[in-house]
């Protein structure tokens, strides 16, 4: 659905677009989604997924608020050049997806304006500042607009350049308005930060830096955790197909010992159930697998 959104547009994509590719046939298709819409939304929610856990990894709590926009937007920045496809998706892709996309979307940018809209409040601290002087309320509204515009037509290019390379400019138009000239000036100095994660791994496969062969049921338990994110053991024994709860905890152990997944549940509490997710790594791992894996079942 990501690959052929991003040939055909949001808008124009149909099952048979989607069967084709996938190398399934409709009655596949129908068995798992109940049309093309609910087939785009879960495509929307798994791109979202991936772009969460980028920011989440990088995102530092107890920073300053210029340190964790710029962190976050880091974050946002890369996991746009490195999954460009599930980007397009979120930011052009969405805007002619529908109206429960777009529902989804705004829900998303509220929550990503309301973190700008931080920055009012060490507006009018400064000496000889009122608070009369902080930026009108919609500012954050606008910046964020102002930034996904751009981001926009830099994704609807044919050949689209980096876009971490980005993050300096569109620091230094978030601060602008909120810590004054001589702030985003500083922004804009700043070098460029460097990729945590290169595209597809320096050699252009990031399976060759793991410290092991991934065997099948590996690989079948790593593609369960991406397809049900905060699945317990057993949720995720099912999708993979795995009866041994014994066996299901060795291989989950296995990949979480390579950094590919984490537990955010409380597993560790006596009674609470495990949530596993990918980490960036994971999903890293996980698209390139999912793309050409001969292990990796297409249905």
């Amino acid at each position: 659905m990501v690959e052929v959104s991003c040939e055909h547009g949001a808008s124009n994509v149909t099952v048979a677009h989607v069967v084709e590719r996938a190398g399934v046939s409709r009655r596949t298709f129908y068995e798992l989604f109940a049309d093309r819409e609910e087939c785009l939304l879960a495509a929307f929610d798994d791109a979202v997924g991936r772009a969460s856990r980028y920011v989440l990894d990088a995102y530092v709590h107890d920073a300053s608020w210029v340190e964790r926009i710029r962190s976050a937007l880091a974050a946002l920045l890369e996991f746009l050049d490195v999954e460009r496809g599930a980007g397009q998706l979120l930011i052009v892709g969405s805007l002619g997806a529908g109206a429960k996309a777009l529902e989804r979307r705004r829900r998303i940018l509220a929550q990503i304006i309301a973190v700008v809209e931080e920055g009012r409040t060490l507006t009018g601290t400064g000496k000889g500042s009122s608070a009369g002087d902080r930026p009108p309320p919609l500012t954050a509204e606008g910046v964020v607009g102002g930034a996904l515009a751009i981001l926009h037509a830099r994704l609807s290019e044919e050949k689209p350049s980096s876009l971490l390379e980005l993050a300096g400019p569109l620091m230094s138009m978030i601060v602008l308005p909120y810590l004054g000239v001589a702030a985003s000036r500083r922004e804009l100095a700043r070098p460029a930060p460097k990729p945590r994660i290169a595209a597809s791994g320096a050699n252009g496969n990031p399976l060759r830096e793991l410290q092991m062969r991934l065997t099948y049921r590996t690989v079948r338990v790593l593609m369960a955790v991406a397809a049900l994110p905060g699945g317990s053991n057993r949720q995720v024994a099912d999708a993979a197909e795995i009866t041994d709860q014994g066996q299901i905890s060795k291989l989950l152990g296995r990949l979480h010992g390579l950094g590919l997944i984490e537990n955010t549940g409380a597993g560790s509490m006596r009674g609470a159930p495990n949530a596993w997710t990918l980490t960036s790594r994971g999903w890293e791992v996980e698209a390139v697998i999912a793309h050409d894996s001969p292990l990796v079942e297409r249905s």
